[in-house]
């Protein structure tokens, strides 16, 4: 590994350790997530506390910051096995983030960013995945859970690299660990459901 390799991996881990929830609930001065709601600096609080806009933007943040450093390192490398550490450098940033004492959210929308840089394919499919579930079950964190799970499926179907299919699994581990609280009230029947509207939002939907 280079010494521009290993570059890439450090900037795409210091991006991803940029909190855009955070970020964007001090522009809009609104509560920091990191005390309101279920206390996770994703999109989803942002939306219970702040409503879509500020979840929207947050969203995008988020998926940007893994999206932008794999675009970066496929610029200069084609090599599999750099890319999939720097797209894993990218979420890991989000879930233990440098500047904000190593708390940080769930990084779903991180992760389907550092899908779409690296596979678009396998980024619609995850995508999809999410949305199907989010419809039939209103539910975020269970929708999460299922385009976690599944993520490895598509990378070994859709783009069967060796590296990639690696850091696909070792995401899928994480996420579905950072969900665990979720899965608990998922089975104790405790989760919330999705719903735009702040006054009906509860403190146990988490899925970002």
């Amino acid at each position: 590994m280079t010494p521009l390799d290993l570059t890439l991996i450090i900037v795409a881990y210091l991006m991803g350790s940029v909190s855009t929830a955070i970020i964007v609930c001090r522009l809009l001065q609104l509560p920091d997530p990191r005390t309101q709601g279920s206390g996770n600096p994703g999109a989803t609080n942002v939306l219970r506390i702040g409503g879509k806009r500020a979840a929207a933007a947050t969203l995008a943040g988020d998926l940007l910051k893994g999206l932008i450093p794999v675009l970066l390192a496929r610029l200069v490398t084609a090599d599999g096995m750099v890319l999939a550490a720097v797209a894993l450098a990218a979420f890991l940033g989000h879930l233990y983030p440098i500047f904000f004492s190593f708390k940080g959210g769930k990084g779903v929308a991180t992760a389907l960013g550092v899908l779409l840089g690296l596979s678009w394919w396998v980024a619609v499919a995850a995508l999809a995945t999410w949305l199907l579930m989010a419809k039939v079950f209103r539910i975020s964190s269970l929708s999460a859970l299922v385009a976690a799970a599944l993520a490895p499926l598509y990378v070994w179907l859709l783009d069967p690299q060796p590296p990639l299919l690696a850091m696909a699994v070792a995401m899928s581990l994480l996420l579905i660990w950072r969900h665990r609280s979720n899965i608990q009230k998922l089975l104790s029947g405790s989760e919330g459901k999705i719903s735009g509207n702040r006054s009906e939002e509860t403190p146990s939907e988490e899925g970002d």
